[in-house]
């Protein structure tokens, strides 16, 4: 569905957003619309488009294009890629649906460790015999499912996918169904008639029809289901295992189809728990069997009371052991364990301070062309702004009054310049067809693949936000902050089915992490490479909730932070060591993909930048790494034997000591004083960052202690460290406009005045 500008210039009143001109150039006014003090084009004024989402179903035509999704090559590629459900994989073909459980293949690489793929496999190819398929379309998208549509004409051929789900159920309009193997396979007894056991080059898979389905093997790789009138379906599933009592298990629940998922949070300011409820609904095929089997992730069952003693099976996935709850709900519990915009002074008394106030007087000499460093488009632009707003927060600790009023002036300029609309060149383009908004000039193919917006907008999101504490005028709504509001809800639209943007753009509920590809491109799956600007980006939402009042958004941000917290210490750290193959070399993972993870990144295969890229950028927010330090000591030791490998390849590094500033924060979470004693001045600093927002880091984690997590608050904005001796260290600020009274979870309490950071000390 495309609206028009009549239709948009209806819904941006509702979304808060006027549309009257103001202060912008006669061709911004005629392509844009104004929100606030800033101007949102409705044209890409000659740049490259988003692409088209052609495969969607006339309803689903009507809501924004779920872009950046487990599934959404469906909705891009004439020729979509498999979709990993996980545990099983599926792929719409001309031919009909591929069906397989994929397994395990140890891939070595010229980095000298290996790579840990799951690739999807053509093992079962269903397909009616009374027609060919059509061209598949998504047909329906609840929070964890989605239904395709692969009919032609007025044939029906439709299915239905899960995340975690161990089936596949199909529909046909008329007519049989064919299921073609990659190979013969050995028929295992079944006691039911409905059912086909097969092992297939060892894996069993189970094929479930209706009561009077009649089984035909027509050759030898393959047979046709003969489905009674009025009983056109059939469930496909891969079995964890052929025994009796998984057979019995998988028997027992095939009938309970799926037809809608929803995810629900909630977060208890008092304690810090952040709650997620899943919710199944199903709708029995025959029988009165209406409980599903639910495939929980290990970020789901690990540590969780409440599934305990009922969990049973598990599928041996690329995210480690999936198992099996027979339920229609559960339950998870995680801790939300703060942060705050900046950390306090560091006293005049604190070693090398010195070198701190030098460290300023450079960076805020060169503040102009560190704001630009790197690229034209939002990622970099974006990135000089948070590396500016975290100068200013240094500066304004350390006195420096001078210094931060020229950093908060170029702050406020670069983004007017780009909200304003006025430029031809840096701008936001809402393209209404595809529910979306990009930056031009692009970056990172964030327009013609729908690339990254998390990244890119997260960076926005925050230091507009911290621009706000300082000046909530300038930041109000009827400002600038209707700019910032377009930008969140391009990335977390908390409703689902709008026309405008779709719910939670990036964010897999299920998976609990996001995804970077827009499209979905490529034979592995949808990927996230950078899982902190991910959770740069929730903060950035937690912070804007904030300033703005908005508790809805600051719980949505809260919960996406600490679900991706949970999901990142599972798949790309593998803290507990339950997920990562035992054949892989690595400390941590680079990239994740739907069917395989690497160590390596996108432009180099460098060991710091492969690294480092998980962990940048390291601000006051990063605290949530310091929740394992024995980690971070075993991810920085890693990393030596990495660079010799990399050298001994011939390859040189260039600087030596690349990213540095990164490295330095990174263990200074663990132990502070070695990081500082560590850290060279003059050494490198990754673009992102300045030297004085380093040093003023590591010489408050030294001063101040490492971070404790273990004690909670009853706001949002706090953090807690210990020093060796036991003495802590309380922080909180508010954000509000009157003063509050914060308990720690120990005990202490902390009165904050309005826009105020507050500190205590104690034992």
């Amino acid at each position: 569905m495309t609206l028009t500008r009549r239709d948009l210039l209806g819904i941006l009143p509702a979304l808060g957003f006027g549309c009257a001109g103001v202060g912008s150039p006669a061709w911004a006014q005629a392509d844009g619309v104004a929100l606030g003090a800033g101007r949102v084009s409705l044209s890409p004024r000659g740049n490259a488009s988003v692409p088209r989402a052609p495969h969607r179903t006339e309803a689903m035509a009507r809501r924004a294009a779920p872009t950046n999704q487990w599934y959404s090559t469906l909705i891009f590629s004439d020729q979509p890629e498999p979709i990993y459900a996980l545990p099983l994989t599926v792929k719409p073909t001309a031919a009909g649906l591929e069906v397989s459980l994929p397994k395990k293949a140890v891939v070595p690489t010229e980095r000298r460790d290996v790579e840990i793929h799951h690739a999807h496999r053509d093992d079962l190819l269903i397909a009616p015999t009374a027609f060919e398929p059509g061209r598949a379309l998504l047909a329906g998208a609840s929070d964890w499912t989605v239904d395709i549509a692969m009919g032609r004409g007025a044939d029906r051929f439709d299915a239905t996918i899960a995340h975690g789900s161990p089936y596949v159920w199909l529909r046909v309009g008329r007519g049989d169904l064919r299921v073609r193997l990659k190979q013969p396979a050995e028929r295992l007894p079944s006691a039911d008639p409905r059912v086909l056991l097969l092992r297939l080059a060892g894996t069993p898979y189970a094929l479930y029809g209706p009561t009077g389905v009649q089984w035909e093997q027509a050759a030898p790789a393959e047979w046709v289901a003969r489905l009674p009138a009025g009983q056109g379906y059939l469930v496909a599933a891969a079995l964890p295992d052929d025994s009796a009592a998984t057979q019995a298990l998988l028997l027992k629940h095939a009938y309970a189809a799926v037809t809608d998922t929803r995810v629900s949070w909630s977060v208890d300011r008092a304690s810090g728990r952040v709650e997620t409820v899943f919710t199944a609904t199903t709708q029995p095929l025959e029988g009165n069997e209406a409980t599903p089997l639910l495939g929980l992730y290990p970020h789901h069952w690990h540590g969780n009371a409440s599934v305990e003693g009922r969990l049973g099976p598990a599928y041996a996935t690329l995210r480690g052991p999936m198992k099996l709850l027979a339920d229609k709900r559960f339950t998870t519990t995680s801790r939300y364990t703060g942060f705050v915009p900046y950390w306090p002074a560091v006293p005049d008394s604190s070693p090398r301070v010195g070198d701190l106030r030098e460290a300023m007087k450079a960076d805020v000499r060169n503040a102009h062309r560190m704001l630009q460093q790197g690229g034209e488009g939002p990622y970099w632009q974006g990135k000089g702004l948070l590396r500016l707003v975290k100068m200013l927060d240094v500066c304004e600790q350390q006195g420096d009054r001078e210094g931060a009023e020229r950093l908060l002036g170029l702050l406020k300029k670069r983004v007017e310049e780009w909200f304003s609309g006025g430029d031809k060149r840096r701008f936001f383009h809402w393209d209404q067809a595809m529910g979306t908004v990009v930056g031009y000039p692009e970056e990172y193919f964030a327009v013609v693949q729908m690339n990254d917006h998390h990244f890119h907008y997260g960076y926005w999101i925050r230091a507009v936000a911290e621009i706000a504490l300082r000046d909530p005028d300038w930041a109000a709504r009827g400002r600038w902050g209707d700019m910032v509001d377009l930008l969140v809800k391009d990335i977390a639209t908390a409703e689902r089915g709008r026309a405008d943007f779709p719910f939670l753009r990036n964010f897999d509920p299920y998976e609990g992490h996001s995804w970077a590809s827009g499209i979905g491109l490529g034979e592995w799956g949808n990927n996230q490479e950078s899982s902190s600007e991910a959770l740069n980006a929730w903060a950035g939402l937690i912070l804007w909730g904030e300033v703005t009042g908005d508790q809805a958004l600051r719980d949505l941000g809260t919960w996406m932070l600490v679900t991706e917290t949970e999901a990142v210490r599972h798949y790309w750290f593998d803290l507990h060591r339950i997920v990562f193959a035992p054949e892989y070399r690595n400390a941590d993972v680079s990239m994740v993909f739907g069917g395989k993870y690497a160590h390596n990144t996108w432009w180099i295969d460098e060991p710091r930048q492969i690294t480092g890229i998980n962990l940048l950028p390291i601000t006051t927010v990063s605290t949530y790494f310091a929740s394992h330090p024995d980690y971070i000591r075993r991810n920085l030791a890693s990393l030596k034997d990495e660079q010799k490998i990399w050298a001994e390849r011939g390859k040189r590094f260039d600087p030596p000591d690349i990213w540095q500033d990164i490295f330095a924060k990174y263990g200074a979470l663990a132990d502070p004083e070695a990081a500082l004693a560590g850290w060279d001045r003059w050494g490198a600093v990754e673009a992102g960052d300045s030297r004085s927002h380093t040093l003023h880091f590591l010489l408050s984690l030294a001063a101040m202690g490492a971070p404790d997590t273990s004690i909670s608050a009853d706001t949002t904005l706090y953090q807690v460290f210990r020093r060796p001796d036991g003495r802590r260290t309380y922080l909180a600020f508010n954000a509000g406009r009157q003063p509050i009274r914060v308990r720690f979870s120990d005990g202490r309490e902390l009165a904050v005045p309005p826009g105020r950071l507050a500190r205590a000390e104690g034992t």
